[in-house]
C-alpha cells in the first residue's frame, strides 16, 4: 500500500463508487477514476501503477454491471463474447505498451477523448434512441469484432478512459442498438478487455492490490446499481448522462491543465 492519507483513500473509494455507476450506465468510469488514480497517488508512482490499479478495480465493477444487464434485458451474449476475446487480445498489446507511457502524455489525450465524445453526442441527437430493427448481419459483426474488439481493446490497455463510452458508441453505430441495449453489450466487452489489459499489468507488477481490492468494493456497488438505474430510465436518460460527465470532466481537466 502507498503512503496516502486517510482522507484520500477515502476520497478515492468515492470515486470508485461514481466511476462504477457511471460506468454501467454510459461507459467511461475511467475518465473519472483514472485522473483520480493519477492525482491521489504520490507525486513520485509510475503512471503504469496508476493505469493497473485502475483495471484492478474496474474489472469488478464492470462484471457486477454486466451480470445484472444480463439478468435483466435480452443480450446477445454469443456477440458480446465474441467481440470481447478480440477485445482481450487488442487489450493484452496496448497494456504491454503503456508501461513507459508518463502521466504528462496521459492527460491531454483523455481531454481530446472527452471532446470528441461530447461533440459527436451533441451533434447526432437521435443516436441511440431506436431499438435494433433485426439481427446483426456477418459485415456488420465483423465490423464490430474489427473496431470495438481489436481497436478499442487496443486503446483500453494503452490508456484505458473512455473505453466503456468508445463501446457503447460504437456497437449502437455499427449494430444499431439503442444505448441501453449497447451498454449491456459493452459491459461483457469491458469484461474481456479489463481481464486483458489487468492480466498484463499483473504480469508486470504494477497493481496495488491492497488499494484495488478496497476501491473495488465500492465500484461493485456503484456499477451494480448504476445498472438497474440505465434499465429502469432508459436510453433517453443514458444520453442526458452521457453529456453532463462528459463536460463535467472537461471542464475539471481543463482548470487543472491551465489554472491551477
Amino acid at each position: 500500500m502507498p503512503d496516502i492519507s486517510l482522507t484520500m483513500i477515502v476520497v478515492l473509494c468515492l470515486a470508485a463508487l461514481a466511476a462504477g455507476w457511471i460506468d454501467a450506465v454510459v461507459g467511461g468510469g475511467g475518465l473519472l477514476l483514472l485522473p483520480a488514480l493519477l492525482l491521489g497517488l504520490p507525486s513520485h508512482t509510475p503512471a503504469a501503477y496508476a493505469l493497473g490499479t485502475n483495471k484492478a478495480v474496474a474489472i469488478v465493477g464492470t462484471t457486477g454491471a454486466a451480470v445484472t444487464y444480463a439478468r435483466k434485458t435480452p443480450v446477445d451474449v454469443r456477440l458480446a463474447v465474441r467481440i470481447g476475446l478480440a477485445a482481450l487480445a487488442g487489450s493484452s498489446g496496448g497494456a504491454f505498451l503503456a508501461a513507459g507511457m508518463s502521466t504528462e502524455v496521459l492527460k491531454p489525450v483523455i481531454m481530446v477523448v472527452l471532446i470528441t465524445v461530447g461533440a459527436f453526442v451533441i451533434l447526432r441527437p437521435a443516436f441511440g434512441t431506436a431499438p435494433a430493427t433485426g439481427p446483426a448481419t456477418r459485415r456488420q459483426i465483423l465490423t464490430a469484432i474489427g473496431l470495438a474488439g481489436v481497436g478499442i481493446g487496443f486503446y483500453d490497455g494503452l490508456i484505458g478512459p473512455g473505453t466503456g463510452t468508445f463501446l457503447v458508441l460504437t456497437l449502437t453505430a455499427v449494430l444499431h442498438l439503442d444505448l441501453v441495449a449497447a451498454s449491456a453489450t459493452a459491459k461483457i466487452v469491458n469484461c474481456c478487455t479489463n481481464a486483458g489489459a489487468l492480466a498484463t499489468f499483473a504480469w508486470q507488477g504494477t497493481v496495488l492490490w491492497q488499494l484495488a481490492a478496497l476501491m473495488a468494493l465500492f465500484n461493485l456497488a456503484g456499477g451494480t446499481l448504476g445498472a438497474h438505474t440505465a434499465l429502469k430510465k432508459g436510453s433517453g436518460f443514458v444520453r442526458i448522462v452521457l453529456l453532463t460527465v462528459v463536460f463535467a470532466l472537461v471542464a475539471n481537466m481543463a482548470y487543472e491543465q491551465w489554472v491551477a
